[in-house]
């Protein structure tokens, strides 16, 4: 029954709101006289449930399905303005429909912390730092026992308006200790912001020549007078697909546009911040996950109003509203960081392509190895196909090889004849990568009197051994035991560490190269604030000799000292449960290759082995990845798997294993009852780890030919399964284009 208006009543007066819970639909509440009503894209404070929550105003209407006594009114109108335009709040319907997720909390995604929170939308004003008059007049001797101090003083002389946070970050990863010395000594104050004066740019940074191919890139680019096209800029590593954004951006900023450049990992922003600021020399805003809450609503804000030109953000930038958007642009667009792998799963590369589409402008999607799904978008004419196949300024591939370790003697997982390429190259004054994709000393404990393992008392994985810690530490859940001295099965012997991770690793190229400078790259040794970023100033300055690392190290940097690198286990991708296991791997392989050889020596790569002759390795060596692709995807649709299908995948757990796979039982039966052509339901089967943080894990996984039927399928089954009473005993949730099958 729909509410009707009293005579003299006001309208509209029904708001219909996104409340910030994981609860699906919208809500519709009751404007009181009192309160101003409040436009799309304003915040509201609502009540919910026995308490009160923040929403967001979706639209306005004179009438409601809910019956009057049962609407709720809103408590407060917290904006005087929307937050979010439009197109934003277009999107934000989107993205909910598009993955079947609760609309509160996509909005949830899309809003900073402080305005999840109720806090007002204004910008304090990034804080900026600059020189008192003392600094000014301070001579260069009075800091030459500081030089980080020195450092700072320096730029800050060339930069009268201040520098921010980020700009300082830029001139050294250990600012903060310095400034504040500096602020102790009268040499610097903290500055209003004075303004969005560009910073000035070496004069070899303003003329940048491009060679033949990018140029032609630009031009064909060009030629479709800047209307929506998704190209996928396909060149090889280091063949300047850096250079063929920033010509594209700074067209678009003459133009009055602003671009969203989207960049997989935290670790590539200073780099990618340094070298925009100096070649473009405009306002820019850096969206990350290791800003305060303060620093990026500030730059939210900056980007929402038109004060900046260019956005530089990983994942979730990809929602920050642009009033003058002309250009978007996703860097190594094949890499997973791009999907959310928890709550609101969303892909950032696919929703950039969907922001472009509506903005109609273009969209760029880089990479050296292009995912399956974009090439198979290319093969069916949804997106231009540009190539990039020389490496930049004349540097040539480097040449790769494969290492059989088959039957041969190595130590803690160095061959003898990748050591002997490490210590020539270290006579050269050449840096080298060691690359394992695996953290800690060693990956399982073994008792080798009676077999026993440390394993996870909640996860169905082994222990990892960390041996700087003497702690046994799980990677799925987070729980860590000291080590044992004794054996806890059969206490007659110390269980030894098998395997090898980057800290073995590390050890191991200390005793053969004690006069080696040799950095460990992992997730706990750059754990804290700003040493990723030191460690990559320290490469650049050619202060380390050898790098040993993970993935952490695949990820676009650039190295133009680093001539050798090594991959010193290959087989651990070869052979993975998950069907994109063979693809994540020639992406990985071809990645960690592409930093060798990038300045004027040539580049090598050595692959360790115990299988030289799979067909994955042997199609990369002598075909290129392109081949390796072309192969890949002629597999998936012989095989009906993504691209050539699309997938959701329910996942539920429990305490226990029967509540998961009841669930999923009851959601295939009504799967079932829906009869829908051309989707198929498979499973429940247990998760490949079954067991994880004490939780016992199931799927169910859906399948089709026909994406739109997919939707319409789940559009018409999930309020089935939400209704299902083993529902309320487990956790679940649906993941569309699903990119980890684990």
């Amino acid at each position: 029954m729909k509410r009707s208006r009293g005579h003299g009543e006001r309208s509209p007066v029904i708001a219909k709101v996104a409340v910030l819970a994981p609860v699906r639909g919208e809500f519709d509440y009751h404007i009181p006289q009192r309160l101003p009503t409040p436009a799309p894209g304003m915040r509201v404070r609502v009540p919910f449930g026995k308490g009160t929550r923040i929403g967001l105003v979706l639209s306005i209407a004179s009438d409601s399905d809910v019956e009057p006594d049962r609407l709720k009114e809103i408590v407060d109108v917290l904006d005087d303005e929307p937050l979010l335009p439009l197109d934003s709040l277009e999107l934000i319907h989107f993205a909910a429909g598009y993955y079947h997720h609760p609309i509160g909390e996509v909005v949830g995604a899309v809003l900073p912390a402080l305005l999840r929170r109720g806090r007002p939308a204004r910008a304090h004003g990034a804080t900026r730092w600059c020189l008192s008059e003392d600094g000014i007049a301070a001579a260069a001797d009075a800091l030459a026992r500081a030089p980080q101090q020195a450092a700072l003083v320096s730029a800050l002389r060339s930069r009268p308006q201040g520098l921010s946070r980020d700009q300082l970050t830029v001139v050294s990863h250990h600012w903060r200790r310095a400034m504040r010395a500096l602020e102790r000594r009268g040499f610097v104050v903290e500055c209003a912001d004075r303004g969005s004066a560009p910073p000035p740019r070496p004069d070899g940074e303003l003329h940048v020549t491009l060679d033949e191919e990018q140029r032609n890139i630009i031009e064909a680019i060009d030629r479709r007078e800047r209307r929506f096209e998704p190209i996928l800029l396909d060149g090889v590593t280091g063949s300047g697909k850096t250079e063929v954004y920033l010509a594209l951006i700074e067209d678009v900023i003459s133009r009055g546009h602003q671009a969203l450049v989207l960049i997989p990992e935290i670790g590539l922003t200073p780099q990618m911040v340094a070298r925009f600021e100096q070649r473009l020399g405009v306002p820019m805003s850096v969206l990350h996950s290791g800003l305060t809450d303060r620093e990026r609503l500030d730059a939210w804000l900056a980007a929402r109003d038109g004060a900046v030109s260019v956005v530089i953000g990983t994942r979730s930038a990809v929602f920050v509203p642009l009033p003058r958007p002309g250009l978007f642009v996703v860097d190594e667009e094949h890499d997973l960081s791009y999907k959310q792998q928890e709550g609101f799963r969303y892909s950032a590369r696919d929703l950039a392509v969907i922001r472009a589409r509506r903005a109609d402008v273009p969209v760029i999607l880089g990479s050296a190895t292009p995912s399956l799904e974009s090439l198979h978008n290319v093969s069916l004419g949804r997106y231009q196909h540009l190539r990039l196949t020389r490496r930049a300024g004349g540097a040539q591939a480097p040449s790769v090889s494969i290492v059989d370790v088959r039957a041969k003697s190595f130590v803690d997982g160095l061959s003898g004849s990748l050591l002997g390429e490490i210590d020539a190259a270290l006579s050269r004054e050449e840096q080298i990568v060691v690359f394992l994709n695996r953290r800690g000393f060693a990956p399982v404990l073994i008792c080798h009197a009676c077999g026993w393992v440390a394993d996870c008392a909640r996860c169905d994985a082994h222990m990892v051994y960390h041996q700087s810690r003497q702690r046994l530490c799980c990677h799925h859940c987070g729980a860590e035991v000291p080590r044992a001295s004794r054996c806890p099965e059969c206490a007659a012997s110390s269980p030894a560490p098998l395997g090898v991770g980057t800290q073995r690793v590390a050890e191991a190229l200390e005793r053969h190269f004690p006069r080696a400078r040799i950095v460990r790259v992992d997730r706990d040794s750059t754990r804290r604030k700003g040493v990723l970023e030191q460690v990559l100033e320290d490469v650049q300055a050619g202060r380390v000799d050898i790098l040993v690392g993970t993935q952490m190290l695949a990820k676009g940097h650039h190295f133009p000292r680093v001539t050798l690198v090594s991959i010193i286990d290959a087989d651990g991708g070869l052979f993975g449960a998950d069907f994109r296991a063979s693809e994540r791997l020639a992406q990985l392989i071809v990645q960690v290759a592409g930093r060798a050889g990038r300045g004027e020596r040539a580049g090598r790569v050595m692959i360790q082995t115990h299988h030289p002759d799979h067909p994955l390795l042997r199609t990369l060596l002598a075909d290129g990845y392109h081949e390796f692709a072309r192969a890949a995807l002629a597999e998936r649709e012989a095989a009906g798997l993504p691209p050539s299908a699309s997938l959701a995948l329910v996942r539920a757990q429990g305490a226990a294993p029967g509540p998961g796979m009841e669930f999923l039982t009851q959601a295939r039966e009504a799967a079932t009852a829906l009869d829908e052509p051309r989707v198929s339901v498979l499973g429940p089967v247990a998760a490949p780890m079954e067991r994880r943080a004490g939780r016992y894990r199931a799927q169910l996984l859906v399948e089709s030919s026909h994406r739109p039927r997919l939707h319409r399928f789940l559009g018409r089954w999930l309020p089935v399964v939400e209704s299902l009473k083993s529902a309320r005993k487990v956790r679940w949730s649906i993941d569309v284009d699903p990119q980890d099958m684990l």
